[in-house]
């Protein structure tokens, strides 16, 4: 595995579609501060990587929020498997109860396969939450809270994003020449 290949697919997903095609609207601000930390695990085992995550998750509490904002840990070698994937993120929500984090960090999920309940895999929408390799990604629920703050209606991003897609449609997301799964 090359792990700056796995970073570079990665921060172009992140520039080309997050924050490109505006999915996150207070992605842009992280990413031009280089405030966005994006790791490599080596993890092979669902054990391996819940450590790593307690680790990273440890490592943003105690680290300045201007030097690191949010880290995205990338896991290319274990839970590639959607399925898998998404019964981990009870077992990462667990973590952060365990940790005392709750109330200060959280654990997003991202995936290539990622698939919203009754939805069909090719299905657009799906796309929203797309990333070139299964990641889990740390924030701070400060940040949270005060993105939320700056934009009342955060339904609003999840509808415009759908929107977004919808426009650009499965060919335009393929022209934009990201890495996928295949």
């Amino acid at each position: 595995m090359d792990k700056e290949q796995v970073i570079n697919e990665t921060r172009d997903w992140v520039q080309k579609a997050v924050i490109g095609l505006n999915l996150c609207p207070f992605a842009k601000a992280v990413e031009v501060k280089k405030q966005l930390r994006y790791v490599v695990s080596e993890a092979t085992t669902p054990e391996e990587l819940l450590k790593e995550l307690a680790h990273e998750l440890l490592l943003l509490r105690r680290t300045d929020p201007d030097e690191i904002e949010t880290t995205v840990l990338i896991h290319p070698l274990v839970l590639t498997d959607f399925l898998d994937f998404n019964d981990f993120q009870g077992a990462a929500d667990a973590l952060v109860e365990d940790l005392e984090l709750d109330g200060l960090l959280q654990v997003a999920s991202f995936h290539p396969d990622f698939q919203f309940e009754g939805t069909e895999l090719d299905d657009i929408s799906n796309f929203t939450n797309r990333s070139p390799y299964p990641t889990l990604h740390l924030l701070r629920e400060e940040s949270i809270e005060r993105a939320v703050e700056s934009m009342p209606d955060t339904d609003a991003i999840y509808e415009a994003n759908i929107a977004t897609l919808e426009k650009l449609g499965l060919e335009g997301w393929k022209a934009l020449g990201l890495k996928t799964r295949g």
